[in-house]
């Protein structure tokens, strides 16, 4: 026989927490995609030449934006509910907008501030007043360098990329695109070049280079390694998206826009989607384009299609050629926030009473209230051997609702790949939405309903079932009409 007061150990009898999946996020990734929504500013040289991709021979004297106040271009995002700003340190035109060591072709020979102007470092200092992290873009190709092609180039690349990786602080997230050879002025050879896009960057090496100087960085790319494009410039993810990849898989540049847009259950690197979008038609701003902004309710649609679908959405705000983001773009991206703000306050899940048809072990620890707690670390589970699951809410009186907000702890893993969601219909049931994966965040639309009870039907997953959160809202009246 064993007494507990004299000192004999007892038994703990609350289960282990989930075992985790053989492929899950890093945890800068998984800090990462709890941004959820970030945003880019394209700005350089197009901007004064009304053009999306500069050819290489501008004059550095074009550039002069008459009012640039990058406070506003953060404080504009930070009003949107922006986490990040990406800058566009260099475009395909090869113009830099900070004082290079490595060429003429840059900031330091134009009329802004007599040519002692630095953009960058203004940029990463409002960021960081203001509380947001920092990205830069360097865009692999250079239509200005005479070497574009050649070895040369790649060493020029690379000490741009120290320069922007050692000068600034933490960045964190670096952005290189796709975007890979063709026309352009080469230092006056006015010539189309082609290069090996499998060998001539070798990324490797570059990636390495960047992690050593910045071991936290982010390097957003085709195939990350930890953030992938998501395979189109509209802002959507795929109805069924995974955050798996297999990345041997894939080259930088090479456009597998189907599979990066659906990613691979059986996938064996963890990449974080990132659905890329511009605020307007073009990337650059045009003035032709003032009245062609992409409205709140439009925001809200792509919204739902990229952090909805397990994303991360990348929000482009194009400065005009004063150097402020243009009073519509503000407007509008401000009124996304807000509708966003409104549709997501009141969880109704928070008067309803839940239950669950398995619980782990039966153990508080994996109670059906953590999905309440809006917290990744606290979660409903299943038993080990437990691959179907019912949640069950009902309320004593009948709410009205059109949206349901779905969360894995994804740190274990993504795991569910079918669901149902159905009302109480008098003394029947009806399905109102179906889904596939969830992921990190799962936001589902559906006609208004009025009920006194709900049920999500887990129908199928590859491991044990785990809920991080679950919402149930009622859309603002700004999106809906």
């Amino acid at each position: 026989m064993c007494f507990v007061f004299f000192g004999c150990s007892q038994k703990n009898t609350t289960p282990p927490d989930i075992a985790a999946n053989a492929v899950v996020p890093s945890a800068r990734q998984l800090q990462y995609q709890q941004l959820e929504t970030i945003g880019f500013i394209h700005f350089t040289i197009n901007t004064f030449t009304d053009r999306e991709w500069g050819y290489g021979d501008e004059g550095e004297q074009l550039f002069n934006p008459t009012e640039l106040d990058v406070e506003q271009w953060v404080k504009t995002a930070k009003a949107g509910g922006l986490k990040e700003l990406i800058l566009t340190a260099k475009h395909h035109d090869g113009f830099c907008l900070w004082p290079s060591a490595y060429t003429e072709h840059s900031i330091k020979n134009s009329p802004y501030k007599d040519g002692k102007g630095d953009i960058v470092r203004e940029f990463v200092e409002a960021c960081r007043k203001h509380g947001l992290k920092v990205g830069l873009y360097l865009s692999p190709w250079d239509r200005n360098r005479p070497d574009y092609g050649k070895p040369e180039y790649i060493t020029y690349y690379r000490n741009q990329l120290k320069e922007l990786l050692t000068n600034y602080g933490e960045i964190n997230e670096i952005w290189f695109d796709g975007a890979n050879g063709g026309d352009g002025y080469y230092g006056g050879a006015n010539e189309s070049r082609k290069i090996d896009r499998k060998t001539y960057y070798d990324w490797e090496t570059t990636w390495a280079m960047a992690k050593k100087i910045q071991p936290d960085i982010k390097i957003f790319s085709d195939k990350g390694p930890d953030v992938h494009w998501i395979g189109n410039e509209h802002g959507f993810a795929g109805e069924t998206f995974w955050s798996m990849l297999t990345t041997d898989s894939l080259q930088v540049g090479s456009f597998k826009t189907d599979y990066l847009n659906t990613g691979d259950p059986e996938g064996r690197d963890w990449v974080v989607g990132q659905c890329d979008v511009s605020i307007r038609p073009g990337w650059f701003y045009h003035k032709a384009e003032d009245s062609l902004v992409k409205q709140p309710q439009q925001l809200m649609d792509i919204y739902y299609k990229s952090v909805g679908r397990n994303a991360i959405l990348l929000i482009n705000l194009p400065p005009d050629r004063r150097g402020l983001i243009h009073e519509d773009d503000v407007r509008s991206l401000t009124a996304f926030k807000q509708i966003i703000d409104d549709t997501f306050a009141d969880n109704l899940l928070a008067t309803a009473k839940s239950t669950a048809s398995n619980t782990r072990a039966g153990a508080e620890k994996f109670k059906v209230e953590n999905l309440k707690d809006e917290n990744l670390e606290t979660y409903w589970a299943t038993d080990d051997s437990v691959t179907t699951a019912t949640l069950t809410m009902n309320w004593e009186a009948p709410q009205t609702f059109d949206r349901l907000l779905l969360q894995e702890p994804v740190q274990y893993g993504q795991r569910v790949s079918a669901f149902h969601v159905e009302v109480q219909r008098g003394s029947g049931w009806e399905t109102i939405a179906t889904g596939t994966t969830i992921g990190y965040k799962r936001i589902l639309r559906f006609e208004p309903v009025t009920t006194t009870a709900l049920r999500i039907h887990i129908d199928k997953a590859n491991n044990t079932i785990a809920l991080a959160g679950v919402g149930i809202f009622k859309a603002s009246t700004r999106e809906t009409h």
